[in-house]
């Protein structure tokens, strides 16, 4: 639609939002708000990839600092996001809306493997594409997983859903007086070690000028709202500020 901002899109979800009030698994009332949000944003003719954390399953970096080898743990975070993607992908289709899941870590049976070719087309053939498995690499988390698979499809921003209306400068949720940012580079969040994305996933955006927004996706509408170009939550942007 021409009144759309933009034309594909790539949203990160943390595994931790699907959770929802429970604190664990998949709570079934947010993974079909999730769900509804995102057909509806496709309704818009937008093209929509989907890159969604495991940490409602497992954190391979919490299991790492308990004493479990790094590696280790990491894979089975990975795998923690293909449960989460192909959840995903059932309430998707249960929603009416085509869906594919790619896992970097291949699994024949539930996915198919990551082919960024074949990504772009599903996406032009209308179908939301979920990318499960991070990068298929230990050592990086689902943050730079989005990045670069955002880079790879030519996505012209992602869009991060997480529980607060934007980016702060301390915690809101332990600082009252926190103060919002409508829009930061990219730069100023490095410097000032803002807990937004890691700092890989960070510096690939700013180096490839790729803009972020980040929103508060627990609002119904609001994953519309953004995708429309409405100014609700923060835009990083690659000026220095």
């Amino acid at each position: 639609m021409s009144s759309a901002k933009y034309r594909r899109i790539l949203l990160k979800v943390s595994g931790e939002m699907l959770a929802g009030e429970q604190g664990y698994g998949i709570q079934p009332s947010v993974l079909e708000g999730l769900a509804a949000e995102i057909a509806e944003v496709v309704s818009l003719d937008i093209q929509v990839a989907v890159v969604i954390g495991g940490g409602n399953i497992f954190r391979g970096i919490a299991a790492s600092a308990s004493g479990m080898e790094r590696a280790s743990a990491d894979y089975m975070g990975m795998l923690a996001t293909v449960l989460n993607a192909l959840a995903l992908q059932n309430a998707l289709e249960r929603a009416g809306v085509m869906t594919r899941v790619q896992s970097a870590i291949e699994m024949r049976q539930l996915a198919e493997g990551y082919i960024r070719r074949r990504a772009i087309r599903h996406l032009e053939k209308k179908r939301v594409v979920i990318f499960a498995g991070g990068t298929g690499n230990p050592y990086f988390s689902t943050d730079t997983a989005a990045a670069l698979r955002a880079m790879e499809i030519g996505a012209q921003v992602i869009m991060k859903g997480t529980k607060v209306d934007g980016i702060y400068d301390a915690d809101p949720a332990k600082n009252p007086g926190a103060k919002k940012y409508t829009e930061i580079s990219f730069l100023s969040i490095l410097n000032q070690h803002l807990a937004v994305m890691d700092s890989t996933a960070i510096s690939l955006c700013m180096d490839n000028q790729l803009p972020l927004v980040v929103f508060n996706l627990k609002i119904p509408g609001n994953f519309k709202r953004v995708a429309l170009g409405e100014q609700i939550g923060t835009f990083v942007t690659v000026d220095k500020r």
